[in-house]
């Protein structure tokens, strides 16, 4: 059996290719005949394709095939710092406000997403966080996240996508992630908006709509739906939803505070994650 298993581990190596991914990488094209990647195909990818086996030891952006979720997952290095950061256009650059917050409070950021999409609208090539999910537009990382943040809902709100569609698939994402990181902790933040009194409209009714769901889940929540206005940051707008590289940095700060507040800062460099966090919804 030791032979076996370190044939199996060679062949394993042999097959993984790093493909230092700077999020959730698309999928390796499949055989015509099997269905599924063949070694070459794999190698070209940086996929690890197993029916079983240990990613320990993949290079950092290998895609391992975890046969208990039935999905390719992403090895990423030091999950236990790692927050997995779900989300659209806001949260995709590197200087992301979503990202500088949670780097101020001790976390590496691994996302998954895609502008233009969210809970229910979809950019075209990838689906809405759920679709895009369950059939691998992006890929989750493997190993559980010392926290999972959900951020969305502005092209919901610019789609015309309904309260009861956009409930419906968060329920479903915030299930299918329980269900993958069972314990794991997890936040959401809401949609930035102006507030209602200042020409808000769907993006700040979405924003509240968020906080009930994740009030609901027991989330907690990072409500931003009066941001701009409440902190007078519509003049650092780069076009009517975007913020620019001052305004970045100054959500960032704000974001910072709030999840400091909501008792989700990283787990200290030993590994020790803090005690559960508050459910407090913070809706300013």
């Amino acid at each position: 059996m030791r032979k076996a298993s370190a044939l199996t581990r060679f062949v394993a190596s042999g097959i993984a290719v790093a493909a230092l991914l700077g999020g959730c990488g698309q999928a390796p094209a499949a055989t015509p005949d099997s269905g599924a990647p063949s070694p070459v195909q794999a190698a070209a990818a940086g996929a690890y394709q197993a029916g079983g086996g240990d990613p320990i030891g993949l290079p950092d952006g290998s895609v391992y095939r975890n046969l208990a979720s039935g999905r390719d997952e992403v090895v990423v290095p030091d999950m236990r710092h790692t927050a997995l950061l779900i989300g659209d256009s806001q949260s995709e650059p590197a200087d992301g406000w979503p990202r500088l917050g949670l780097a101020a409070v001790g976390y590496k950021v691994h996302f998954c997403g895609l502008g233009g999409t969210g809970f229910v609208a979809s950019n075209g090539k990838t689906g809405n966080y759920i679709d895009a999910l369950q059939r691998g537009d992006w890929k989750l990382p493997y190993g559980t996240p010392a926290l999972i943040v959900i951020q969305g809902g502005g092209n919901d709100a610019a789609r015309g996508a309904t309260d009861a569609q956009i409930v419906a698939n968060a329920d479903r994402l915030i299930a299918a992630l329980k269900d993958r990181y069972p314990g794991a902790r997890m936040a959401m933040i809401g949609t930035l908006g102006r507030g209602a009194n200042y020409g808000g409209g769907r993006r700040t009714q979405v924003d509240a709509l968020l906080g009930t769901v994740a009030a609901r889940h027991g989330i907690p929540f990072v409500g931003v739906g009066d941001w701009l206005s409440k902190y007078n940051l519509a003049k650092n707008l780069a076009d009517a939803v975007h913020m620019d590289a001052a305004g970045r940095r100054s959500l960032g700060g704000l974001l910072e505070s709030r999840l400091r507040q909501l008792g989700l800062e990283g787990p200290a460099l030993d590994g020790t994650v803090p005690v559960a966090a508050s459910t407090t919804t913070w809706a300013d």
